[in-house]
């Protein structure tokens, strides 16, 4: 799904990537749709490249540029075990 301006979409909003670190199986799809976002560590599970831990999760936020969209989004869905969720400002789920 492509999101323009004219949809409300992403491009020049900010959004929230929220990670459970925690459920991640180590399965390496975020990194390999989304590698500006994701990096594998050591300990086999992913990292949320600038991410901040916030209780049990990791969070970041930034403004999204639409040309980041669909790697984003593709990182989140390529979860196996869905521990990406993609929010906009409001709360809304985006993926």
């Amino acid at each position: 799904m492509r999101f323009s301006i004219e949809e409300g979409g992403t491009m020049g909003r900010k959004i929230k990537i929220w990670y459970d670190r925690e459920g991640c199986i180590g399965a390496a799809a975020c990194a390999a749709a989304d590698p500006k976002n994701w990096i594998m560590n050591d300990d086999g599970k992913a990292d949320l490249v600038g991410g901040k831990k916030e209780g049990d999760n990791w969070i970041k936020i930034y403004e999204m540029d639409e040309a980041d969209w669909d790697a984003v989004k593709e990182g989140a869905e390529a979860c196996p075990v869905a521990v990406i969720k993609i929010y906009d400002e409001k709360g809304n789920q985006l993926a």
